[in-house]
This record gives structure tokens, sequence and C-alpha cells, in this order.
């Protein structure tokens, strides 16, 4: 018997390429990567995986911020080596720390006083008073300084060449170069500092006036030494 003929079919259309999202779907059991963090708005997620202990979570958290807490210690210590060190050192402890972070303040903010201890903690392993000596005991009424010694510095907030005020400040003593820091550029309240430190608000507002004074000397005497060379 002659076969029966089946009945032509239009040849099938090639199916599409998947997109590269699609390319690698998520199979069972396997955890996909952590979308990347492009900015501080991108941030509560990752940090909920990074406290759930997804480890690459945790490195976008450090890719995030690890600039703004290398400055910081690097103004704290005025030393770039070991500026680094602490900010490896800050990670660590966050490390440790982040399933902590219950959200009472920005996650930044958290962070940052996490990087201000650990500066401080270092500090005094070595030997280092973050009070200097001359304000250990708490000012005479006629030395205290007054309510304008919380203010901005109008002289040093003008300073144009920022080099030289980062050298003058590099080189204050550790008490003064501490508060100053604190205070001036990171924007920590007097309140704020002595609970920190560990002393009096009185010794914050005059190591604070000390500090501003040492750096308009250092700042006269800067372009002078710029024309020797």
């Amino acid at each position: 018997m002659p076969r029966s003929r089946l009945p032509e079919q239009s040849p099938r259309p090639k199916p599409k390429a998947p997109s590269k999202a699609l390319a690698q779907p998520a199979s069972a059991g396997v955890a996909l990567p952590a979308p990347a963090v492009e900015s501080l708005h991108d941030e509560p997620n990752v940090l909920d995986l990074a406290q759930a202990g997804d480890h690459q979570a945790f490195a976008q958290l450090y890719s995030l911020h690890k600039k703004r807490i290398y400055s910081l210690c690097l103004r704290m210590v005025g030393n770039v080596a070991e500026a680094e060190d602490l900010t490896q050192e800050a990670f660590l402890q966050l490390h440790r720390k982040i399933s902590t972070f219950r959200g009472d303040s920005a996650f930044s903010t958290w962070l940052h006083r996490l990087a201000v201890n650990v500066v401080l903690m270092r500090l005094r392993k070595k030997g280092l008073s973050v009070i200097s000596l001359d304000e250990a005991m708490e000012p005479a009424p006629e030395e205290r300084p007054g309510r304008s010694f919380g203010a901005p510095d109008l002289t040093l907030a003008g300073v144009i060449d920022r080099m030289a005020l980062q050298n003058a400040v590099a080189s204050l003593p550790t008490g003064y170069r501490i508060i100053f820091v604190l205070h001036d550029i990171e924007g920590y309240e007097h309140n704020e500092i002595a609970t920190m430190l560990e002393c009096s608000i009185g010794n914050s507002k005059s190591q604070l006036h000390k500090a501003r004074l040492k750096l308009r000397d250092a700042l006269r005497t800067y372009p002078r030494q710029e024309e020797r060379r």
C-alpha cells in the first residue's frame, strides 16, 4: 500500500537567544549574586543580605564606604600606612558586629562611629593620650572658652590651599588633631566628643580652641615656606 503523506509543516522559527539577564537562571539551592550597590539608596536591601551572612553583599558595603572611612582614619592619625591598617580593622569590626545594627540611626552614621572607636582604641593601646596633658584638669573659669569657640572658624574655613590645611592638621598634637577632626570636619557636637573621649565638654571646647590657634599659626607660615622653595 502506498504510504500516506504527512501534511507539510511550515519551518519552525529559530528560538531567540536568551538575554543576559536570563542566560543563567538560578537553579534550586543556588543563590543569585546580590545586585550591585551604586548609591546609598540601594543600600538597605544589600545591608539585609550582609546581616544574613552574604559575603558578596558585605563586599559591596565595603566598596561603598571604604573611601570615607579611610579619609576619616587618615585625618585622625595623619599617617597613610596606619590609616590603611585602621580602615581594614574597622571593616573587620563591622563584619563581627553588623548583625547588631538595629537601624536606630543611618548605617553610615553607625559605621562612622564604629571607625572612630577603632581609631581611639588603637591610640590608647599605643599609649597616646587623646586628651592633651595640659587639658587633664578642667580649665579655670577665666580660661574656659566662650561660646564662639564652638562656632565655625571663618579664618580656617576660608583657606584655599587644601593641601596646606591637611599638612597643618596632620602636624597637630594627637589630642588637638582628634578633636579638631571630630568637631570641625566630621561634625560631632562637643557633648558627643566628650562621651567618646571620656573627657568633659569644657576640655573638648578648650582643645578645639587651641587646635585652631595652632592651625592659624601653621597656615600663616605656609606662604613664607613656599617662597623659600
